[in-house]
């Protein structure tokens, strides 16, 4: 681990803690106790969802995890010799406790030089999908999560750790009452699958009116909302293509996959604006995390020429809506700059994605993709746009 070699406050916009056995489970009312579960899979734990074994995470337990930054060779410079998953990835590491609890994690993000964090939960991303076809299902399994990751990490760990409640849409009343649960208890920020919302009658568009109610909620408390990537459904469109039935792999990648894997957060981005959400509520503000940037510039580019054509679709320039409300953590490797000119630097967050294996093994490192920008453009994208976002005091913590 490094010691702070910046003279900046750093507010890392993606971390990350994993899990325990209990996560899901602890706090399911008695109607909902066999609907997540653990078996033994030929000496492996897997974990089960209404009786379906899933192999979305490889060990849902987290006891063993691959190591922070194992893939950082893969991304800056690729996979020239065709090393095999397990290769890249190298041996794997007992979890410690900075990874399961707040003090701990405190402990080493002053050994890193990190002010502050979003920290976002790992296994929460498989629960929506596998339940899409029982909305109020789905408010229950969030919920206990939610009540699960309060009394654990809390949602406002010492001003310093900043978890991400879950809030999921389907029922649009049970939504703005978790919204309100976590705000009484600290929430700064709240965490959004990038998806369609399941419904009883089918998916739809959170960006529709049928969501306002719950915007309005969001606006009125003036909460972050982060859209992580995570298992969106659209896995069964690849399926389409491919023949096949499997489930959402992210630790299994495959090429044709690959070439869609950020279509659903700009899916998701472009609902928001094309159906209206941004421009009824313009002080909306939303954090697109872990979904890189290279999606950015032609959505504006396809944005604008469908703005040019039918005009009269759009509330307003739809260009100039994502330029005001949406804030873009980009993948560390990408053109940082770029994406600046793009959406404008108050607009760009760090994050690291640590403790995850495709993140950074040492967070601040990321300062090395800024040379060459100017001072308060570092400053800025290393934390301040972030810290302002949340109304939270640009200073160095501790």
């Amino acid at each position: 681990m490094t010691t702070r070699a910046l003279d900046v406050p750093v507010f890392d916009a993606d971390n990350h803690l994993y899990e325990t056995r209990d996560s899901l489970t602890k706090y399911l009312p008695d109607s909902a106790k066999r609907v997540i579960d653990y078996v033994d899979v030929r000496g492996r734990t897997k974990i089960v969802v209404r009786g379906q074994i899933s192999d979305y995470i490889p060990n849902p337990t987290f006891d063993v995890v691959a190591r922070p930054g194992a893939q950082e060779e893969y991304f800056r410079v690729g996979n020239p010799e065709g090393k095999s998953r397990r290769e890249i990835f190298g041996e794997p590491m007992r979890a410690i406790p900075a990874f399961r609890e707040p003090a701990a994690r405190l402990e080493l993000m002053d050994e890193q030089g990190l002010d502050r964090t979003l920290m976002f939960p790992t296994l929460a991303s498989l629960v929506e999908e596998r339940l899409r076809d029982d909305p109020d299902l789905i408010h229950v399994v969030v919920h206990a999560l939610n009540e699960w990751l309060h009394e654990v990490w809390t949602f406002d760990y010492q001003g310093r750790i900043f978890t991400t409640p879950v809030i999921s849409l389907p029922i649009v009343d049970k939504a703005i009452e978790e919204l309100e649960w976590v705000v009484e208890r600290g929430a700064k920020v709240v965490l959004i699958r990038p998806a369609p919302v399941p419904g009883y009658r089918g998916s739809r568009s959170f960006g529709l009116p049928e969501f306002d109610p719950f915007w309005e909620k969001v606006v009125e408390h003036d909460i972050l909302v982060a859209m992580h990537s995570s298992d969106s459904g659209y896995e069964r469109y690849t399926n389409d293509w491919l023949g096949s039935d499997s489930e959402m792999l992210p630790f299994q990648p495959q090429a044709f996959r690959m070439l869609s894997a950020w279509r659903p957060v700009e899916d998701a981005v472009s609902a928001l604006v094309c159906h209206g959400a941004l421009s009824r509520f313009p002080t909306l503000k939303v954090a697109v995390v872990e979904n890189g940037s290279s999606w950015v510039a032609p959505l504006l580019n396809n944005l604008a020429d469908v703005y040019k054509k039918m005009p009269q679709d759009f509330l307003e320039d739809p260009v100039e809506v994502i330029r005001r409300n949406i804030y873009v953590s980009p993948f560390w490797e990408e053109d940082l700059g770029a994406l600046a000119d793009v959406i404008g630097v108050d607009h760009v967050l760090f994050g690291s994605d640590f403790p995850h294996p495709e993140g950074l093994a040492d967070p601040v490192t990321y300062v090395k993709e800024l040379d060459g920008l100017p001072d308060e453009t570092v400053r800025k994208i290393m934390g301040g746009n972030l810290a302002r976002l949340m109304h939270i005091d640009d200073t160095v913590a501790g």
